[in-house]
């Protein structure tokens, strides 16, 4: 998972920029991407892009939001755990908090479909002893995970 953020009217350019900082950081790159209708996503950058990096494009149904569960799920868990208890003030305090999100999301919050594991979790790992743990703070104390003392 990860995000981009655009503080104006956006065009093929800034959406460019957008998904280049939203994979930053990323061990590996997506295999599929969704999005919507819109033209922007003709853009020949961002269909160059997506070639280069073999990140296939899945398009949406239009006006049937349930044509993508898998988004619609994501953005509803950002709403309900993370923006239903925080504010943010500018494109810059946004872009810090979605970022904690993401590492927290993708590190540290364990997923039912995946057994307890993170998306980022080895399937080899062995599960972890909780005899002896701490807690430790993500986005801003917000959520606390264990993790060994």
């Amino acid at each position: 998972m990860g995000f981009g953020v655009h503080a104006r009217t956006v065009d093929g350019a800034a959406l460019c920029r957008m998904f280049n900082r939203a994979i930053r950081g990323q061990y590996w790159m997506p295999k599929y991407l969704s999005s919507d209708n819109d033209p922007l996503y003709r853009f020949h950058q961002w269909q160059a892009n997506l070639r280069i990096l073999k990140v296939i494009e899945i398009k949406t149904i239009p006006y049937v939001p349930l044509s993508h569960p898998f988004v619609e799920r994501q953005i509803g868990t950002l709403r309900r755990e993370y923006f239903d208890h925080m504010l943010f003030w500018t494109t810059a305090d946004l872009e810090n908090k979605l970022l904690d999100f993401r590492t927290y999301f993708n590190h540290h919050r364990t997923h039912t479909s995946r057994e307890g594991r993170t998306p980022d979790t080895p399937t080899s790992r062995p599960p972890a002893n909780l005899r002896s743990f701490r807690w430790q703070p993500h986005c801003r104390a917000l959520y606390q995970t264990p993790v060994a003392a």
